[in-house]
C-alpha cells in the first residue's frame, strides 16, 4: 500500500464503501433492552479479531471473500441491512424477492468488503469504548493502517433481532447504511426498478 496522499483518501473511501437505514431502527421505541454495554463491546471485539485475523491470514484475495462473508453474517444483522439497502422498494418486494436480495447482497458486500481490506495488511483495528445510545449500543474502535494517521469507526449494536447484532457502522461520520442505501438505489433505478435483475447484477460485482 502506498504511503501518499491519494492512497489514504482511497483506503478510507474504500472503506466506507464496505458498507451498510437504520433510520427506522433509530426511531423505533423499544423496551429496556436485555443487551448490556459489555455485550455490545464483547461482540465487537469478537468481529474485529476475526477480521484481524483474516487481514493477517496471508490469503489471497479471493480465498479471503469466503472469510469475510462468514463474519458478517455471524456478527451483522444481515436481514436488516439488507432491507434498509433495498429501501422503499423492499414493502413491495415478495418474500422469495427478500430472500434472494439479501443473498446476493452479503456475497456483494463480502467481496466489497475482502477486496478494500486488502488494503489494511500491516494495519489493525482496535476497540476503545462502547456507550448506550437511545435504543442501541456503540461501540468505537479505531484503525490503524500504515502510512496514514487512525481513524474513528463506531459500531451499532442491537439485540432487536433475538441476537448480539451490528446492524451499521459509522466511519469517520459517514453513515454506511445511508451509503449503501444510496449505492443500491442506484442500481435498482438503473435495472428500472426490477429487483430480480439487481439480484443478478449483484451476484456478478
Amino acid at each position: 500500500m502506498r504511503n501518499d496522499n491519494g492512497s489514504a483518501r482511497l483506503t478510507r473511501r474504500g472503506f466506507t464503501s464496505i458498507s451498510l437505514a437504520a433510520a427506522a431502527v433509530f426511531g423505533l421505541p423499544m423496551p429496556a433492552l436485555a443487551l448490556t454495554v459489555d455485550d455490545a463491546r464483547g461482540l465487537i471485539d469478537k468481529a474485529v479479531a476475526d477480521v484481524n485475523r483474516i487481514i493477517a491470514s496471508g490469503k489471497s484475495e479471493s480465498a479471503m471473500f469466503g472469510d469475510f462473508e462468514r463474519v458478517f453474517v455471524k456478527y451483522a444483522d444481515v436481514p436488516v441491512i439488507a432491507r434498509s439497502a433495498l429501501g422503499p422498494a423492499a414493502r413491495q418486494a415478495s418474500n422469495a424477492q427478500l430472500s434472494a436480495f439479501t443473498k446476493a447482497y452479503q456475497g456483494y458486500l463480502s467481496r466489497k468488503y475482502g477486496r478494500r481490506f486488502r488494503e489494511f495488511i500491516g494495519g489493525r483495528i482496535e476497540v476503545t469504548d462502547a456507550r448506550p445510545i437511545k435504543s442501541y449500543f456503540e461501540v468505537i474502535s479505531v484503525a490503524y493502517l500504515q502510512g496514514e494517521a487512525p481513524f474513528d469507526l463506531r459500531w451499532h449494536v442491537s439485540d432487536k433481532s433475538g441476537k448480539d447484532l451490528f446492524f451499521n457502522i459509522i466511519i469517520e461520520g459517514v453513515n454506511m447504511l445511508a451509503s449503501e442505501r444510496t449505492e443500491i438505489g442506484a442500481l435498482l433505478d438503473k435495472n428500472r426498478g426490477d429487483i430480480d435483475a439487481l439480484v443478478a447484477e449483484l451476484k456478478t460485482i
